[in-house]
């Protein structure tokens, strides 16, 4: 499982913490509401029970008490019932009331002339008990029923439930908003970056453009400019490098050729070292051409309509390779909108690639996948390991050792150009297995208009 993004974990943990606070205050809130209602309807409660309990009092100072009528004269109300206890017995408005309903512990302490107040539930309801001693070792009780402030505790719970949640989303609301602020300028170091790897090196970054990044864009624009002065110092050390070798090496190449051509009139083994020299030597002169080739395409790629099938069997022609190589896909245009020279450049490449390291090239595929076009080469020789594809493209490789990890042989620069030429369309070079399609592929974004 990939781990989430910068952007996601702020965003996270800015709603974490709404949401921790939010239901803080909604726990603190909510205990509070709750602490304040049942202590306000307590004190109602015990105010109402003791003028009941004086009038009950009253009513029983007669000579012959009724005690239900006195009990009835109470304004009471639905939300009061009440429950007095003679020597006689228990008596009520109500049959769901009796003794029963009143704790031993709470009737023992109004016995002993002391008032009680006990929170009960009744009947699964919740109710306030009042307990008030009268003359006599009497006493009166009055239930008082809490369910209205049970539903008002409910309310309140699920408004602060939903203020919480929403200023958890506030919170993740507002987190995005910072870190997409906050990270918009490293989303233009990306930005650049990326166009930088593309080969645009006339990128850089605005210093003036949030002075607390000043340090950062003006390190990044110096990093760039040290970046392409090394580029073209390298660049300009292998032109200058190849330009050099050019006249030795077609002094050489003069000498191989006068050599090879008098084998007539040489012994076995010194026509065959002429025939090896002067191989090396084109070998050699071709490696030098490619050096700069290579060069040179750190410029931009120049457009224009080209006949990508008739390039293609011109280069065919040139390799003294058939036409019939070549085969377009069904509904691909011939015509596209590449680099004439570049794209020249890598049909070349990949059949002198195929040519001497695959056993020949057997096709050469235009096609379009997904928009791009769509230029591969097919040979005769084995597959490339998964784990060597992207190797044999890296443009840093030099030597044998680059395809000797792919069980070929080369100098391996010839495809570094390769790629070289697909990036600067803003494509990309892929090597791969015999099946499916062909070995080497390269993708043009762009190519077809």
């Amino acid at each position: 499982m990939s781990r989430p993004g910068l952007r996601a974990r702020v965003t996270a943990a800015f709603a974490v913490g709404a949401l921790l606070l939010a239901a803080l205050m909604a726990l603190f809130s909510y205990d509070l509401t709750r602490r304040s209602l049942l202590d306000e309807r307590e004190r109602a409660a015990v105010r109402a029970a003791y003028y009941d309990a004086a009038v009950v009092r009253s009513g029983l100072d007669t000579g012959t008490p009724d005690v239900v009528a006195v009990l009835r004269s109470l304004d009471t109300g639905s939300a009061r019932r009440p429950l007095l206890h003679l020597r006689t017995g228990w008596y009520a408005r109500t049959a769901d009331v009796g003794a029963s309903s009143v704790p031993v512990e709470l009737q023992r302490v109004v016995a002993e002339g002391q008032p009680a107040v006990q929170r009960i539930r009744l009947d699964g309801q919740p109710t306030l008990l009042v307990g008030v001693p009268l003359p006599g070792e009497l006493g009166y009780y009055e239930l008082t029923s809490l369910r209205e402030v049970e539903d008002t505790f409910q309310v309140v719970g699920l408004a602060l439930t939903a203020v919480a949640i929403m200023v958890a989303g506030a919170g993740a609301a507002l987190g995005w908003y910072a870190t997409r602020n906050s990270l918009r300028p490293l989303t233009a170091v990306a930005d650049a970056a990326e166009r930088i790897a593309a080969g645009d090196f006339a990128t850089r970054l605005d210093p003036t453009t949030d002075p607390d990044l000043t340090r950062l864009s003006t390190s990044f624009n110096e990093m760039v400019d040290k970046l392409v002065q090394r580029i073209d110092r390298d660049r300009r050390f292998a032109a200058d490098v190849s330009h050099e070798l050019r006249s030795p090496l077609q002094t050489l190449a003069a000498a191989a050729s006068v050599l090879n051509r008098r084998k007539e009139h040489q012994d076995e083994r010194t026509a065959t070292a002429a025939g090896l020299v002067a191989d090396e030597v084109a070998r050699f002169q071709r490696l030098v051409d490619d050096l700069i080739q290579l060069a040179r395409t750190e410029q931009p790629a120049h457009r224009e309509t080209v006949d990508v099938a008739e390039l293609a069997r011109a280069a065919c022609r040139e390799r003294s390779l058939p036409e019939s190589l070549v085969r377009v896909g069904d509904g691909v245009p011939h015509e596209w909108w590449v680099d004439r020279r570049r794209l020249a450049q890598i049909l070349l490449n990949l059949l002198e690639n195929a040519e001497r390291y695959g056993g020949g090239p057997v096709a050469v595929r235009l096609d379009v996948v997904d928009g791009a076009g769509v230029l591969a080469v097919d040979d005769e020789g084995p597959g490339v390991p998964a784990a060597d594809r992207e190797a044999i493209f890296d443009r840093f490789v030099r030597g044998r050792a680059a395809h000797a990890r792919a069980g070929t042989d080369g100098t391996g620069l010839g495809l570094a150009l390769v790629a070289q030429h697909a990036a600067a369309h803003g494509g990309t070079a892929a090597v791969r297995d015999r099946n499916p399609g062909a070995r080497f592929r390269v993708e043009l974004p762009g190519a077809l208009r």
